[in-house]
Order: structure tokens, then sequence, then C-alpha cells
């Protein structure tokens, strides 16, 4: 039996990068991975590789900017199973690297649609499912450019501040329910995001998503009784 055997995990930006590994790990730890993404290829391909491990998902292709469709996904959860174990609202955007300034407003308001809004949307229709179990985990992806308001990637780093208030408050208004919810630092990996972030960086360089899956495993298990932090996956532990 894995440690998260017989539990119910929605991971969100599944089909590629941390949220494809860390479906895997779930899944491979016996839980059941209903995953998210727009990319119907990416997400097929994860249902294989989930299969040829011995576990189960349930695919679900939309866009996270499509508010109605997050509400239909937690009534669709909650006719099926009754209740949701784990989140992992993985998915997120960079944007473009430019100044403030020179930013598109269509830009910005995607950057906030996807890395803000939808988070909120994802809290607003499945708390009532998590509270259905009997220890929820929602874990939420974070950056220390929250910290470093690095220069040219100012939406991002503002979404990701907001993304922190928004998850920490939820956290403190369950402080007496069974859901704990946290943020996760995953620092520097290997992803698409980071390739576009740094073009001239060599990739080989850089760890890959999967190193940090024992971590998220541990967190989305019924043992972490944290809530509201923020976990630095470099060191693994939560930040002071």
């Amino acid at each position: 039996m894995g440690v998260l055997d017989g539990r119910i995990a929605v991971v969100t930006g599944a089909s590629r990068g941390i949220g494809y590994q860390a479906a895997l790990g779930f899944a491979g730890e016996g839980a059941h991975v209903i995953a998210v993404a727009r990319t119907i290829g990416g997400l097929e391909e994860l249902d294989d590789q989930i299969k040829e491990l011995g576990g189960s998902a349930t695919l679900v292709p939309f866009d996270l900017k499509d508010g109605a469709a997050i509400d239909r996904l937690g009534a669709a959860i909650f006719e099926r199973w009754g209740k949701l174990d784990i989140l992992l609202a993985n998915a997120g955007i960079l944007g473009v690297v430019t100044p403030l300034s020179h930013l598109d407003i269509k830009v910005w308001d995607e950057i906030m649609a996807v890395n803000v809004t939808a988070n909120w949307r994802l809290i607003r229709s499945l708390e009532p499912l998590m509270l259905k179990s009997d220890a929820a985990r929602a874990l939420f992806m974070t950056s220390g450019a929250v910290q470093k308001c690095r220069p040219f990637v100012g939406p991002y780093t503002t979404s990701k501040a907001a993304l922190e208030a928004l998850v920490k408050t939820w956290a403190h208004e369950n402080d007496k329910t069974s859901i704990c919810a946290n943020l996760v630092d995953p620092k520097i990996l290997r992803t698409a995001m980071r390739a576009r972030y740094a073009p001239g960086e060599d990739p080989e360089t850089v760890p890959l998503p999967e190193t940090i899956v024992p971590d998220l495993i541990k967190l989305a298990s019924p043992e972490t009784v944290e809530n509201g932090q923020v976990y630095l996956c470099a060191e693994h532990r939560f930040a002071d």
C-alpha cells in the first residue's frame, strides 16, 4: 500500500512539468488522480504512464480561466466520489518578460486570471468536498520571486504574492477543520517556464521536476499537519 492509497487527488497543470511528475507520484502511491490541463495529448500520455504503474486517473481537459468549468469539476467529483482529499494547484503562467510599464493589459489580465483567480475558484468549488475528507491537504505552487521582486517579471511576482495572501487567509479560515493548505516553493527546476525566463541557461545544470515529488507526496499525506505555511523544497522544510 502507498501512503496515498485510496485518496482522491486533483492536480492542475498535469500535462507537463511539475504537475505531470506529481500526478505520476501520487498515482504511484495509490491515489486516484484527477488530472486537469489544457493539453489533451499530454494528459493522454500521463494516463498511459499511470496505467503502466498500475494506477488510475480521470482526465479533465479544460482551461482554468473557465470558471464555470471549475464549478462543473466540483460537481462531477461530488457525484462520483463525494469528497476530495488532495488538491495540487500547480498550473501557472509566467507571461512575458518585460518592464511593467511596457506590459500589455491583456497579458496582465491573463496572468492574474490563471495564477490568482483560478485558484480562488478552485477553493470556492472544492472546499465543500475537502471538508468531507478526514485529512484534506491543499498545495499551491509559489515562488521565491515574491521575496526577490526581480525586474521584468512583475506581473508573475505580483500574482504569486497575491496567491500567498489568498492561501494563507484560506488556511486560517480552516484552522479548526480537516483541511490543511500550504504553499510550495520548488525553487529552480527544469520546466518550460524556467526556459522562458532564462533562455541562455544550460538546462542540464537545472534539476528535473521529479526531484521534488517525494516532498509533494509527503505534503499531500495526512501526516502533514502544518497549515498556512510555505514549504521550501530545496531545503526540505517549512520556512521559519
